[in-house]
């Protein structure tokens, strides 16, 4: 009998060594994105000891800030196995928008008169025009059942040819308004503080708790991931599929407004060309933060650290003077790497999920 559970025993022991294995690979795997904020803070740190100065650190969570409200969006609508191409483009387009609105006002050719807005009727007008643009993609996707790529690829054009024609291509500068217009103020958006905070990153944390809060506790939220996890299944359960893409393209279409009024607001200026390429950032911190661009499977927090580890790897790679193509280069690695890891953890969930089915029967 001794002779017989040794075996046994043994068997059971490698047993517990390969879940153990497996389940520091899962953990890993989920906490990559938080491991890799580490490391690179780490080198970035040992490169550089002026990296996490005061200053330096001021200025990353502006950054951050900014990158972290264009993914939050982008967060919702590739939990839906969509893609939004068009959100630098909108960026650009609301900061014209606003712009345009301080410096001109809104022209009445048949009355003679001009309407200088409030800086907060400024604020609401170029937010809706962002979260307009986003439904009209939305739209055109579900009416036309238009693959979210195109739709958007063509929205990406449409947003940044209008930000060129709202003055012909030029820079609106100077946006602090004049007291008698009543429209000053605007450059607090992105200068000024509370508690000692930048407005920028109140902003952030305010739409990381909402954004929270919907996708987790709201029955908007469990819409948004079961269409990503199976469309048919979740129109076949009574999920309002198409409305809740329209949703989702209008909510990062409001996001990326925000971060068009917050980057003018910064400079005090606003330029046609503002948000380029910005889609690639959003859509990186969004996959560093493990969400899985089959949709399905993801979460805010997640893309918050994503956004986090972009912010910090560009200003590090910009304090250790990498030129501005080979940024690309590196952030375009990082995204292919991200994916690669997802689909490693995608297959093993896979697996174990097998295993458990097998083990039942």
């Amino acid at each position: 009998m001794e002779q017989e559970s040794k075996p046994m025993k043994t068997e059971e022991q490698t047993k517990k060594r390969s879940i153990t294995k497996t389940d520091v690979q899962q953990f890993l795997l989920r906490g990559r994105t938080f491991i890799a904020l580490i490391l690179v803070l780490v080198f970035f740190t040992s490169m550089s000891p002026q990296f996490i100065s005061t200053a330096n650190i001021v200025i990353m969570s502006k950054h951050v800030a900014i990158y972290a409200l264009l993914a939050i969006g982008m967060t919702f609508v590739i939990l839906t196995g969509g893609i939004d191409l068009s959100v630098g483009s909108i960026v650009g387009l609301t900061a014209m928008i606003a712009g345009g609105l301080i410096n001109e006002g809104i022209i009445i050719p048949q009355l003679g008169v001009i309407l200088y807005p409030h800086t907060w009727m400024v604020i609401v007008i170029s937010l809706a025009v962002g979260t307009f643009m986003g439904t009209i993609s939305g739209w055109v996707i579900t009416r036309f059942n238009v693959a979210p790529f195109i739709a958007t690829l063509g929205m990406l054009y449409v947003a940044r040819g209008m930000a060129g024609l709202r003055n012909n291509g030029y820079t609106f500068a100077n946006l602090v308004g004049r007291p008698e217009y009543g429209n000053t103020g605007f450059e607090l958006l992105g200068a000024g503080s509370f508690l000692g905070i930048n407005y920028s990153i109140w902003i952030m944390i305010v739409f990381a708790l909402i954004a929270y809060f919907v996708s987790s506790r709201l029955p908007f939220g469990r819409h948004v991931y079961s269409i990503g996890g199976n469309e048919d299944t979740a129109d076949l359960s009574g999920v309002r599929v198409n409305r809740t893409k329209i949703i989702v393209y209008s909510i990062s279409g409001f996001c990326s407004a925000m971060v068009g009024l917050v980057i003018a607001s910064q400079l005090v200026a606003s330029h046609p060309m503002t948000g380029d390429t910005y889609e690639l950032t959003a859509i990186a911190a969004v996959v560093l933060g493990g969400t899985s661009l089959a949709g399905g499977r993801g979460s805010v927090g997640g893309t918050i650290i994503g956004a986090f580890v972009i912010g910090v790897l560009t200003d590090g790679l910009v304090m250790l003077g990498v030129s501005s193509f080979w940024q690309n280069v590196i952030k375009g690695i990082v995204i292919v790497l991200a994916v690669i890891i997802d689909q490693v953890q995608q297959r093993m969930q896979e697996r174990i999920a097998l295993q458990e089915q097998q083990e039942i029967k």
